[in-house]
Parts: C-alpha cells; sequence; structure tokens
C-alpha cells in the first residue's frame, strides 16, 4: 500500500476527531496546552489501537462490526452532543464552569471510542487483504494527533464568533457527525 494511500487513509479517519476537538475547544472557549495534548494523545492512540485490533480480529468478526460500528459510533455521538445541547439551555455559568472537564474521563474515552470505530474497520479491511498493519497504524494515529491538535486550536476563534452559542453549536456538530457516520454506513448497504 503505498504512503499516498495511507495517508488519505489517514485523513479521512481523522476528520471526526478534528471535528469533535474543535466542537470541545468552541464549547470550553479555548483549551490549556495540556487539555488539548491530552484530547489529541487519547485519539491518535485510539486512531493507532483500533485499526491494529480490527486487523489482529481478523475475517471472522467483519461482519459482526460492520453491521453496527455505524450505530454505536451514532449513539456515542448522540449522547454526548445531546448533553450539550441540553446543558446549553439548561445550566448557567456558574453551573457551566463547575462541571467536569470534557478532556478527561468518561467522556474523552467515550469520544475517543466514537470517533476510531470506523478505524477498526479499516483495519479489518487491511487483515482481509493481507496489509502489514503496523505502518499504516503509526500513521493514522499521528496524523490523528496532529489533526486533533489543529481543531482543538482553531476552536476558540469559532467559539468568540458564536458567543453564548458555542456549546449548541458543539453539540449539533457531535450529533451531525454521527447522523453522516450512519447515513454513510446505510446509503453502503
Amino acid at each position: 500500500m503505498s504512503l499516498l494511500v495511507v495517508l488519505g487513509i489517514a485523513l479521512a479517519l481523522a476528520m471526526d476527531a478534528f471535528a469533535v476537538s474543535l466542537g470541545i475547544a468552541l464549547v470550553l472557549k479555548g483549551l490549556t496546552a495540556a487539555q488539548s495534548f491530552r484530547m489529541a494523545l487519547y485519539f491518535g492512540l485510539f486512531q493507532f489501537g483500533m485499526p491494529v485490533l480490527g486487523w489482529f480480529a481478523g475475517t471472522r468478526i467483519l461482519g459482526l462490526i460492520e453491521r453496527a460500528d455505524h450505530w454505536v459510533a451514532m449513539g456515542l455521538l448522540a449522547f454526548v452532543g445531546g448533553r450539550m445541547i441540553y446543558e446549553s439551555f439548561h445550566l448557567n455559568a456558574e453551573e457551566k464552569a463547575s462541571r467536569p472537564d470534557q478532556t478527561r474521563g468518561k467522556a474523552l474515552l467515550l469520544l475517543a471510542v466514537a470517533t476510531s470505530i470506523d478505524a477498526l474497520a479499516v483495519g479489518l479491511s487491511l487483515g482481509v487483504v493481507s496489509v502489514p498493519i503496523l505502518v499504516p497504524a503509526l500513521i493514522i494515529g499521528l496524523v490523528c494527533f496532529g489533526v486533533t491538535l489543529v481543531g482543538a486550536r482553531l476552536g476558540p476563534a469559532l467559539g468568540r464568533a458564536l458567543g453564548k452559542r458555542a456549546e449548541l453549536a458543539g453539540g449539533v456538530v457531535l450529533i451531525a457527525i454521527g447522523v453522516r457516520i450512519l447515513v454513510q454506513h446505510l446509503s453502503k448497504n
């Protein structure tokens, strides 16, 4: 597999992570360097690990995962996005300031899984055609890491433009990503 093809796959897989990092940075009105790095690290590691996991899983479970991966991604993104939309209307500034950091813990883990499920399917596909996985997975993870950092840096500028509706916009973006994933997979069938 050529480097150009692997880079194309890596960029395509990283777009969900980019949009999610942009949305989180938008909602939080900026991220510290530690928050940006942590989010990029989680997303990059999951984008690296999922193709490897998929490759090792092999063709035995390809059909099972392909039938459900889009529903899982949609559900996770809709849950997080829906919560953001709800909170944009129902929490005051003091309550928003005291809520848990979205770049830590369960929230970050859910987002990392949701944005990397497609990478699992890519790994399965590469295993089916007997492509060695380590180098493509490493490139996918590194590209995702970098793209996530870019999204985290662009979020505050977009947040300033949107003002108080930044959290609403972030939630809508997450749900839109989930819907896009679902529609793409359903249209293939």
